[in-house]
């Protein structure tokens, strides 16, 4: 490089050269986290199709001065403000997380050091490096005394690897032991860690069956929306002859029941209710969805490292391997003790055996020998207790010794093996190791999570494949796997050797379950590969090498300790950084899935037997101006499909769409409930208009009549309604059966109480025509409950009266 490059590299940067960098746009502009603004989290969730349908409504109800009648305009509200507040919630604890896990460096400029935010430094900068420092920008080595850097979060490579002056480092690792500086070759979005940020810098949102489904679903209503409300226009203003006021109220009154208002609303509800049970656990769920895409994943892709292993080594056991010269397993323990104690910068092995052997002999040492790569082995003298030696066996031991191939044994089956040694000589002696005496292997191991094993046994059990996805060597990650009993787990694939082709990939991802040496593009094609072939793949990771794989998972879940691009782009985050915490996500989306299901064949038989009701009154209307009979007006008041909807939909819907739910989820929403609901509105919707025309007067009718002939088939509709309601809520347990005779009780007193009677316009005095009622009730329930029957035996899904024993 040129001579100011060498000055940089000694002094740092002066003013004059920042500022120029500056001007140049030579900055480390890393782009923002990849998640919605509050803007535009704000305008997804207040402009959807049911609120606009809605809203339109509620216009129209508030032109005739009725505001009671528009009373459905509060959902408005709610569907909007439950999205809002979630995901408000999720991007600020994400911040919140970013700023407090934001590295600040430490820069060289004008002769001096300081800390500055990474969005500071410019290109050539020289930032120093100890312990623990993160790297925010790519760069060159200048300085290096003992330099090891963790690029796990890179690369899966779960070893530290040396660096030396000339070294390319890049941003996202940090260092594990010694010090030194670098010289920020490539800054911004040029950087390797910012290019795989910026890749997935898009926002998506989850894939849910119930959203798209359901917006399916409002999509045909918005379509049937348009004839309706023409007929019903047409019906209350020409047919009936009423004046506008009263026609337009019965038309939105007609139109508002289509629109299943209450299904968006208890979908975010139940949602957000486990969103809050997960956040007990330390979960963040990012979109509301995602608990329900989680449930739905037969394919978990978990990383080894931070995801099924901690960080860290475990001391796995000590093998005393001579005891000639007297050195027998209390010295051998006795030393490692000491060794750990004493090291100034244990890297992760020593820190294994410092926690597996915590009480020193309380030696004094005389010589120290920090570990280097170069010699790969560290030491200590203590006087008459003699020198020791910890290192590699391949470098301490002659290669043909049998301790040195038991070694090599060991290490071929995925362990870490060290050599405890006595020297002949003090270990800081130029001439040191000297003559080396084996006293022990060192047997260290990943430190594997403790609840792993139990949370893969319970995917295995829910039939979800689990393909362990590393970085890390192959022999490494088998022998994580195979200690978990996972089914294949020992006989890793290196994907060094896995075919490009997607085909051909899918295969080899179809039969084997544990890989290693995966590079992050090949995560992301591991992902593919297996969405080719119908899985719903979730995929779990901590570093920014998981990011791609993340950001094209059907579900993304990242560790809370992870880097933020992978907090980013997840929909779910571990903020404990517990894998075992993911089958309390699955039970919660299987909980919300079939709560879901269950109350949707409610709100959508209030949508067909409206829809029915409608056209059957509208082209009632058209036949009377074609055939010269009284014209027919719209039974019912908003009012009154507000009240038919309170305890035959709405609160007993939000109790059941949070009661224990382990029914696993299942693809075909959208025919499943409409096989209940198209039968059980179509009854409904024709029960309720022949209950109407038995008490219609004409149009001729006083005031008093047109109320009672209202009230009678609004009898008739409660009536089936309720029934429907104790269908869906089968299988009876003690809870259900109540809240069914507390929903029959509650009509019971609006129908009984003048108060109620009087505000809702309700008048069910003629007895005769309450007789009528409960008859053309009790026809529609037999026909409801004869084609629920025969709907189950045709499903092969059928639900008994009683939980099975």
């Amino acid at each position: 490089m040129s001579i100011t490059v060498q000055a940089a590299s000694a002094a740092g940067l002066t003013t004059a050269q920042v500022e120029q960098r500056r001007r140049d746009g030579q900055t480390n502009d890393v782009p923002d986290r990849a998640s919605r603004s509050v803007r535009d989290i704000v305008r997804a969730n207040v402009f959807t199709r049911i609120n606009a349908i809605l809203g339109v409504l509620f216009i129209l109800v508030l032109a005739t001065g009725s505001i009671i009648d528009g009373m459905f305009g509060l959902l408005i509200i709610a569907n909007s403000g439950i999205g809002i507040i979630q995901e408000i919630r999720a991007k600020r604890t994400l911040d919140q997380l970013a700023i407090v896990s934001q590295a600040r460096p430490t820069v060289r400029r004008e002769g001096g050091s300081a800390q500055i935010p990474p969005n500071e430094v410019v290109l050539d900068d020289v930032i120093e490096l100890g312990p623990g420092d993160q790297i925010v920008v790519d760069g060159e080595v200048a300085e290096s005394a003992l330099l090891e850097i963790d690029e796990s979060l890179l690369t899966g490579e779960a070893d530290p690897i040396a660096k030396q002056v000339g070294d390319q480092v890049m941003s996202g690792s940090y260092v594990v032991s010694g010090s030194g500086a670098y010289r920020a070759t490539k800054v911004g979005k040029d950087a390797y860690a910012a290019k795989l940020a910026d890749e997935a810098s898009k926002f998506t949102l989850v894939k849910s069956e119930l959203r798209s489904g359901i917006d399916t679903i409002l999509k045909v209503i918005t379509y049937l929306l348009i004839p309706a409300g023409l007929l019903s226009i047409y019906n209350q203003l020409f047919s009936s002859r009423e004046s506008w006021q009263p026609a337009l109220t019965g038309m939105v009154a007609a139109l508002v029941p289509m629109v299943p208002e209450g299904l968006v609303l208890m979908t975010s509800v139940a949602f957000a209710v486990g969103v809050v049970r997960l956040g007990r656990r330390q979960c963040l769920v990012q979109e509301l969805p995602a608990i329900e895409g989680l449930a739905r994943v037969d394919v978990v892709c978990a990383d080894k490292t931070g995801t099924l292993t901690e960080n860290g080594m475990r001391l796995a056991e000590v093998k005393t391997v001579d005891q000639a010269d007297g050195i027998d397993a209390d010295e051998v323990r006795k030393a490692l003790a000491a060794l750990a104690a004493d090291d100034p910068r244990p890297n992760a092995s020593v820190l294994a055996i410092a926690e597996a052997l915590p009480q020193t002999p309380g030696w004094q040492q005389t010589a120290v020998a920090p570990f280097s790569s170069a010699k790969k082995w560290s030491g200590g003298s203590y006087g008459a207790h003699g020198d020791w030696l910890l290192g590699a066996p391949d470098v301490l031991l002659d290669s043909a010794s049998e301790h040195a191939r038991q070694a090599e044994e060991l290490g071929s089956s995925g362990l870490r093996v060290l050599l405890l040694a006595r020297s002949d000589r003090a270990v800081d002696a130029k001439d040191a190791p000297g003559a080396v005496t084996p006293a022990a292997l060192v047997v260290l191991e990943q430190k594997v999570r403790a609840d792993a094993a139990e949370t893969l046994e319970y995917f295995a059990e829910q039939d979800v494949s689990i393909k362990v996805i590393s970085g890390d060597n192959a022999v490494s990650v088998g022998a994580v796997a195979g200690s978990l009993r996972l089914s294949g787990g020992d006989a890793a694939v290196d994907a060094r050797q896995l075919p490009s082709d997607r085909d051909e990939l899918a295969d080899v991802l179809e039969e084997r379950t544990t890989f290693g040496r995966v590079r992050p593009e090949q995560k992301r094609a591991m992902v593919g590969a297996l969405q080719s072939r119908g899985h719903t793949v979730a995929m779990t990771g901590d570093g920014v090498n998981d990011v791609l794989a993340l950001k094209d998972a059907d579900i993304g879940v990242a560790m809370g300790a992870g880097s933020p691009a992978t907090r980013a782009v997840a929909q779910i985050v571990l903020l404990d950084n517990k894998f075992a915490t993911l089958p309390y996500v699955v039970g919660e989306g299987r909980r919300v899935i079939g709560n879901i299901e269950r109350v949707s064949n409610l709100f959508l038989t209030k949508t067909v037997y409206s829809v029915l009701l409608a056209f059957l009154v509208g082209l009632a209307g058209v036949g009377s101006q074609i055939f010269h009979y009284d014209p027919i007006g719209y039974p019912f008041l908003p009012r009154h499909v507000t009240i038919a909807a309170w305890f035959t939909i709405g609160i007993p819907a939000f109790i059941l769409s949070l009661a224990p739910n382990n029914e696993r989820a299942r693809s075909g929403f959208v025919p499943r409930v409409m096989r209940l609901a198209i039968p059980s509105g179509v009854v409904i919707g024709i029960a309720t208009f022949v209950s109407y025309l038995i008490a219609y007067q004409g149009a001729n009718a006083t005031e008093q009549e047109t109320v009672r002939a209202g009230t009678t088939a609004l009898i008739t509709l409660i009536m089936i309604a309720v029934w429907v309601l104790a269908i869906v809520a089968r299988p009876y347990v003690w809870w259900k059966v109540l809240l069914i005779a507390v929903s029959v009780l509650a009509y019971l007193l609006l129908f009984t109480v003048p108060f109620t009677r009087a505000f809702f316009k309700l008048d069910p005095s003629d007895w005769g025509l309450t007789g009528a009622a409960v008859v053309c009730g009790l026809v529609g329930i037999v026909l409801v409950e004869i084609a629920w029957w025969v709907g189950s035996a045709m499903s092969g899904q059928r639900r008994g009266l009683l939980p099975p024993a």
